[in-house]
């Protein structure tokens, strides 16, 4: 029953390539084949999970060490339903989006390439199965941020390899240092291949590493330049799974492979939550400064992933289950509002960019606008919504973790107040246009098609159901975690 993990890896890379070879002429035609691939494998993805299957699947072994494996464990589970469930809609988003673009074979098939790439990632049994990966998903996405092909896009491309690979350096001599001492194989609570000084070197070497990909400070560069691909890309792949993969690999690494009981009270915990703490607040603060609407929810993913990171840095069950928490929670939310900023572009034919460009436009827009506000709640940490219950989950974990942990505290405070300040400022603008200030000019804004809306209807239902069922998938994620 195994090989089912080999299945979901590779038919969305295989019927990706395929799209190469046999281009297809027909719009709807492609569209059918890509959304019916997207959901056959996210469904066998959920059977997998509901199966509980468990047992390692050997793909390849170079030695003793280096073995490419694939695994689904409880971490796992999270990642891939998280990816899973948001990836068909995304791509239902992308059919009206993209049909207003160019090159949409090459957009989708390496859209589906990505799929499998990152799936490989979510499932992978050990240190050198998920770096593997990771450096596929590096270039299975630049295509996609260079899409336009342009002199933004190339930039951003550069910008996103040069902040990739370097990463991913600093990664492997993490991966080396590991393998010199032992299994590459992941384990809750370490593999017991590292210990004392060397532990600490290989979790800063894989934190700052993996971190590029999580936009932690100074390594966020490529991603609010990252801003200038398709919105398709920049909400799945830049506020879900590029982001998410380099949170992913960093829970794996302090929780399954170096040991969070090795990092706990050490230097290196403390440079870690200290960097984390400082990208909270700065993404926040350069996400109110930013007018251009992607740009600021870009910088807005740059804080709330180091929410993410924060929860993980705190070195114990309760972090762990509260950066899971804050990663799924984040995900649904965040998707949607670059949902809501790629509509907007639609409706005005990339008229608007910035924030003053949308001045009255909740007039004409009223659905948008309306799941636009309760994403912003969620995001801001306003009850019921999940973002608080997570939130809440990540400072009433920091408190326990003395001095560091209270200036994470007050991070996550001064994070949120900002957060107010920059959604609520897009709204203002959006319901009630200034008298004296730019004209509102409706008249070349349309209403988006059936496609966008109906995705951004079943987002914000799925945002509602998790949000009333925050307290039951916390406990799921503590119980992962070993908490429970």
């Amino acid at each position: 029953m195994n090989n089912m993990l080999f299945a979901i890896v590779l038919l969305p890379i295989l019927c990706g390539l395929f799209m190469f070879i046999r281009p297809f002429t027909d719009r709807k035609n492609r569209n059918i084949y890509v959304f019916i691939v997207t959901c056959i494998t996210s469904a066998l993805v959920i059977w997998c999970v509901l199966s509980g299957m468990d047992g390692t699947l050997t793909l390849l072994r170079l030695d003793d060490t280096l073995t490419l494996a694939l695994r689904m464990d409880g971490l796992s589970r999270v990642f891939a339903v998280i990816v899973s469930v948001l990836w068909p809609i995304a791509v239902l988003y992308s059919f009206e989006y993209m049909s207003l673009e160019h090159e949409e074979n090459r957009f989708f098939a390496f859209y589906t390439i990505t799929y499998g790439v990152v799936l490989g990632i979510a499932n992978a049994a050990n240190y050198f199965t998920l770096y593997f990966f990771y450096e596929c998903l590096t270039l299975a996405t630049l295509p996609l941020v260079m899409h336009e092909m342009d002199s933004k896009a190339r930039y951003a491309g550069k910008r996103y390899i040069i902040y990739s690979m370097s990463g991913a350096a600093m990664s492997f001599i993490a991966m080396v240092l590991v393998a010199n001492g032992g299994s590459l194989d992941y384990v809750l609570g370490g593999c017991g291949s590292v210990a004392g000084k060397t532990a600490q070197i290989v979790f800063l070497l894989g934190f700052f590493g993996f971190g590029a990909k999580a936009a932690i400070f100074p390594l966020h560069g490529w991603l609010p330049t990252a801003g200038v691909a398709p919105t398709p890309v920049t909400a799945l792949l830049h506020a879900v799974a590029v982001v998410n993969s380099g949170l992913f690999a960093i829970l794996r690494l302090i929780y399954y492979c170096v040991g969070a009981d090795n990092l706990l009270g050490t230097t290196a915990q403390t440079i870690a939550m200290a960097f984390a703490c400082f990208t909270i607040v700065y993404g926040s603060t350069m996400a109110l400064r930013n007018r251009n609407l992607k740009r600021r929810l870009a910088y807005s993913t740059v804080s709330n992933l180091s929410y993410v990171l924060l929860g993980a840095t705190l070195m114990c069950p309760a972090g762990l289950a509260s950066a899971l928490m804050h990663m799924a929670m984040h995900s649904v939310i965040k998707i949607i509002l670059f949902f809501c900023a790629g509509a907007l572009l639609c409706a005005t034919h990339h008229k608007g960019r910035n924030v003053e460009d949308y001045e009255g436009y909740a007039k004409k827009l009223p659905l948008l606008f309306s799941i636009f506000a309760i994403a912003s709640l969620a995001l801001i940490g306003v009850p019921p919504f999940g973002g608080f219950t997570s939130k809440w989950a990540i400072a009433f974990a920091s408190t326990a973790q003395g001095t560091m942990g209270m200036i994470g505290v007050a991070a996550l405070c001064i994070s949120a107040f900002l957060t107010g300040l920059y959604l609520v400022d897009v709204l203002i603008h959006a319901v009630w246009p200034a008298k004296d200030g730019i004209p509102v000019d409706l008249e070349h804004c349309h209403k988006n098609g059936w496609q966008i809306n109906l995705s951004l209807i079943i987002l914000t239902v799925l945002l509602i159901i998790v949000s009333a069922y925050a307290n039951q998938l916390y406990d799921a994620f503590a119980g992962i975690a070993g908490l429970m």
